[in-house]
């Protein structure tokens, strides 16, 4: 009986991470992929649709693993992985931007810039931290 209760409830939302101001800002840009690239698979434009919405929702997904690391290493490494996927993010952005007949998307832009910013500041305080600790050791 316990298990068809729960089962019908509503999975809610992790209170933790909702704080967490970078998985917040990059689920959100994940939601912005999925809209863009829908408008994008409107107008034919598959290839470039196809590589945005591997790129652009890996990025929130790479953020939120890393909030359940093992290791201060683990954490980095995952953070790096969610780096490297928005450089590819802005890059595939950049080609709609510049390219004939594709939708504008300044704005997706200045969020992927925003999240690099905020993934390279996490990054590298969190190395200082960790070599701060290997230090005290």
């Amino acid at each position: 009986m316990i298990c068809l209760i729960a089962m019908t409830q509503p999975k809610k939302y992790n209170p933790d991470l909702s704080e967490n101001l970078i998985v917040k800002i990059t689920f959100q840009f994940s939601l912005d992929i999925v809209r863009f690239t829908e408008l994008l698979e409107s107008k034919r434009k598959f290839v470039v649709a196809n590589q945005l919405i591997k790129s652009g929702t890996s990025i929130g997904a790479n953020v939120r693993e890393p909030q359940n690391a093992e290791s201060k290493p683990d954490f980095i490494h995952k953070m790096k992985i969610a780096a490297k996927e928005a450089d590819e993010t802005e890059y595939w952005l950049l080609i709609a931007n510049h390219a004939d007949n594709y939708p504008a998307c300044d704005e997706l832009l200045a969020n992927i810039l925003a999240i690099k910013k905020i993934l390279s500041k996490i990054i590298a305080s969190s190395k200082r931290k960790q070599s701060n600790q290997e230090s005290s050791n």
